[in-house]
């Protein structure tokens, strides 16, 4: 049978059978660490494919051999590790579990990490930045946590948000190899990793869930009450954020910081966001004679590679395969990609 290209193979880092250089090239990108091959003689052949973000990364590693991996405290960077094939053995702090296709690892920088790749293991990593998957957290509590943010144990991928976060990465790397880096330079690139960023606190376990819970259900301002009010109010409609704030009787700029202190977002971010949940609610329920075209106009998205690219980074799946997986056909015959 051919053999399909490995992720990120556009953006290859080295591919080796020396453990040395494997070491040090990978320690490069993410830090020092012990690499040894262990138990039976098996073919050590290591690479590294590597996609820079502005706070994340996009990474594929495998080593072939059952391989020992010890750097410590990673101390810089979170890292979310997503097996292909075969399983690894993570110890990290008090945690101690094996990673597979089924469940994702996801390695805390403040704790001791070891772990052991099994043979022909495969994986999909992104690294995020340490600060700023912190400040990320402070955008959505209303200010600084007074210690570092901790997950627990391994993040289930097969239902729920868990699954939801395995698409979306799967779906990054894939446009990255389809010649569309979706990470990178620009504000839909940062919007793009803000999303993996909560998509990460909303699927795992962490030691802030309750914080961020009772943030959620707290009383909303009166400001800001009613400008979600006009805004729900008006989804249909072309909006700035001048109609936002007279609706809401303060000044563009307080709107705009009392959206961020209570919502971690823009009023024009959170007019974007109900917009596309109406549009995914629309495209879910299927109904006969549903066009994708035809919902992303009547929510106002007029670009609709910008769009099914948005779309894709909620939802994991694009607005044609949604429409599809609940049973409705797409009669679009215009050959755009949504």
């Amino acid at each position: 049978m051919p053999q399909h290209p490995a992720p990120l193979s556009q953006y290859s880092l080295f591919r080796s059978c020396d453990l040395d250089e494997a070491r040090e090239r990978v320690a490069a990108v993410f830090c020092p660490h012990r690499l040894e091959t262990m138990g039976a003689r098996a073919l050590f052949d290591a690479r590294h494919h590597h996609l820079p973000g502005q706070r994340l990364s996009l990474n594929y590693i495998e080593y072939g051999a059952r391989t020992l991996i010890a750097p410590g405290e990673l101390e810089d960077f979170y890292l979310l590790q997503i097996p292909l094939e075969g399983g690894a053995e993570i110890t990290n702090g008090r945690d101690s579990y094996l990673s597979t296709p089924e469940q994702a690892a996801v390695l805390n920088p403040h704790l001791p990490t070891r772990m052991v790749w099994e043979a022909g293991t495969r994986q999909v990593l992104v690294q995020i930045a340490r600060r700023a998957m912190q400040d990320h957290l402070a955008a959505e509590l209303g200010g600084p946590s007074d210690r570092p943010l901790t997950f627990h144990g391994p993040l289930d991928l097969t239902s729920g948000p868990g699954a939801a976060l395995r698409r979306m990465v799967l779906w990054l790397v894939a446009e990255a190899d389809a010649g569309a880096p979706p990470i990178g330079p620009g504000l839909m690139a940062r919007q793009i990793e803000g999303t993996v960023l909560s998509g990460l606190l909303e699927s795992h376990r962490h030691d802030h869930a309750d914080l961020l819970s009772r943030r959620r259900s707290a009383p909303r301002p009166r400001h800001l009450r009613l400008a979600e009010g006009f805004i729900e109010a008006n989804l249909d409609k072309p909006l700035t954020i001048e109609d936002m704030a007279a609706a809401a009787g303060i000044s563009p700029r307080a709107l705009q910081m009392t959206f961020r202190q209570h919502r971690g977002t823009t009023p024009l971010g959170f007019w974007r966001d109900q917009r596309l949940a109406r549009a995914h609610a629309e495209l879910s329920a299927g109904a006969p004679g549903t066009r994708v075209t035809d919902v992303a106009l009547r929510w106002g998205f007029g670009h609709f590679g910008r769009f099914s690219e948005i779309y894709r980074a909620r939802y994991g799946l694009s607005p044609r395969d949604t429409l599809r997986a609940a049973g409705g056909k797409d009669d679009a015959t215009d050959g755009r990609r949504l």
